[in-house]
């Protein structure tokens, strides 16, 4: 018997969720059938008979792929220098919603975990000294 996780049923508890050959069977029936009539649609869609490709998702640009601001990079300076939100929101005159904003952004853009990531990267990348 195959475990099952996250699918319970007639017969199955969550102590012992397995699936018997039978169901195993079904189970399979279903995948194969609804593969099949996939294949049908899409093939009707392209006009072919035969199995029709499927075509890849493209995700959406991501903010990785724009540079930050320059406003961003002097956050990311400030932060660099040990100031908190409150104390960079200060020394730019920005409320310290916008400056925890600035961070989610430098966040995103360098792909960093942490702020202290987020410096390390800036570093790496030569846009704060």
């Amino acid at each position: 018997m195959l475990p099952l996780f996250g699918v319970l049923s007639t017969g199955r508890t969550a102590e012992n969720p397995c699936v018997d050959a039978a169901e195993r069977k079904n189970i399979l029936s279903r995948y194969l059938d609804h593969s099949r009539r996939f294949d049908e649609v899409a093939a009707r869609r392209n006009g072919r008979s035969a199995n029709a490709e499927v075509i890849p998702l493209t995700p959406p640009m991501r903010e990785l792929e724009q540079e930050p601001t320059m406003r961003e990079i002097e956050v990311l300076q400030l932060i660099s220098d040990g100031l908190v939100n409150r104390e960079i929101g200060q020394r730019l005159f920005l409320s310290e919603e916008t400056v925890k904003s600035h961070v989610r952004h430098l966040l995103a853009k360098l792909q960093a975990r942490s702020r202290a990531h987020a410096v390390a990267i800036g570093f790496r990348r030569g846009l704060i000294s």
